[in-house]
């Protein structure tokens, strides 16, 4: 059972994460970004050998069956596959990536990534530098206590990217 709801849809430059390695999940959860972030939906999706398990009548859900949230879900889809976003983001985070790898600053342990899902880890707290970045105007979130969380819009452009890296640069040289 793979949980896909924050890497799946195109966030690491694949549909889903999992697809990076050699390897297919008897289940997959997914979530937020199936709807591109604008409403709660979610799901379960597996195989016919998985899902009979359940018979009709065995298992209910108080939201289950939403059409509002199925019809926004369908839209998203729609526009990740027309508007390419899951190779905007293999082809830009790597871009971007690749810049972040450049910034010289002792305190970074380590700065990885996969698609628009990126991570700088540095040997002291990363709240500081958030706080920092929010000021320059850059949203991103210290998780695990040393780890600059990165995961911007899979519509960003490279100019966009550009102007990011300019506050990264600043912040953490």
């Amino acid at each position: 059972m793979f949980d896909e709801i924050q890497t799946g849809f195109g966030r690491t430059g694949k549909l889903f994460a999992h697809q990076h390695e050699d390897v297919t999940p008897d289940v997959i959860i997914v979530g937020k970004a199936i709807s591109g972030g604008f409403y709660p939906v979610s799901a379960v999706l597996a195989d016919n050998s998985v899902m009979d398990v359940l018979t009709p009548g065995s298992h209910g859900s108080t939201f289950g069956g939403n059409p509002l949230g199925c019809a926004i879900a369908r839209a998203a889809l729609k526009v990740l596959k027309e508007e390419n976003l899951i190779q905007n983001s293999a082809e830009l985070g790597k871009y971007f990536l690749d810049k972040l790898k450049t910034i010289d600053n002792p305190h970074i342990k380590d700065i990885r990534g996969k698609g628009l899902f990126i991570a700088i880890e540095l040997d002291e707290p990363a709240r500081p530098y958030c706080e920092a970045l929010q000021k320059e105007g850059v949203l991103c979130k210290d998780t695990h206590t040393y780890v600059i969380r990165i995961a911007p819009p899979l519509i960003i452009t490279k100019d966009q990217i550009d102007w990011a890296f300019e506050k990264f640069q600043k912040v953490l040289s």
